[in-house]
């Protein structure tokens, strides 16, 4: 006689990205992204973390045109843009800018740069060479999103560390964002929450 084998418990995806709407004032429109580990919770790093959030940003932009913004470490950046022949631009003193970068040169600067707080401006064309808010950025770092972001589709704020993403934007949602991300993530195994 053999035991009854018990109820077949589903097993969870290794990763979980979260998405919720966040309060940073009543002028400030901000969704929170986060990867983390599905059973530890805790932020996902590495190149597991560089190939989905690599795989995200191309999704959220929908086709539009985007631009990651560096405001620190330039000559790290610098170096390893030239060392790779990454197209890049000097917009200020202190900001680099490298135009629509491919999902492998994103997942390359995701796993490079993951100690760093860098942004990504998604837009029209000519709004992407912003003067304005790239000596903005070379003065203030990212807080300078905060006053411009309402111009872009959105402006992101990643902490690669901390598992962590902040989209500044006046047109996207949590639901939209989920909407443009699911395809995307599927391939890694990735569940999508909205935590309440």
């Amino acid at each position: 006689m053999t035991a009854a084998a018990g109820p077949v418990v589903p097993e969870l995806p290794p990763f979980s990205l979260d998405v919720q709407a966040l309060n940073l004032g009543t002028d400030t429109k901000a969704v929170g992204l986060e990867l983390l580990g599905t059973e530890s919770r805790e932020p996902v790093r590495g190149s597991d973390a560089a190939k989905i959030w690599s795989a995200v940003f191309p999704a959220l932009a929908n086709c539009e045109p985007y631009v990651v913004d560096f405001f620190s470490h330039i000559d790290r950046v610098r170096e390893f843009c030239n060392g790779r022949s990454i197209a890049f631009r000097e917009a200020a003193d202190r900001c680099l800018v490298i135009p629509q970068p491919s999902e492998n040169t994103l997942f390359e600067i995701f796993e490079r740069f993951e100690k760093e707080t860098f942004g990504i401006r998604t837009g029209k064309q000519e709004q992407l060479q912003d003067p304005s808010l790239e000596g903005e950025l070379s003065r203030r770092g990212l807080d300078a999103y905060e006053g411009g972001y309402l111009r872009y589709t959105f402006c992101a704020i990643c902490e690669p560390e901390d598992g962590w993403v902040t989209v500044l934007s006046g047109t996207l949602w949590p639901s939209e964002i989920i909407r443009r991300l699911r395809p995307a993530v599927q391939p890694f195994d990735v569940y999508i929450a909205r935590p309440q």
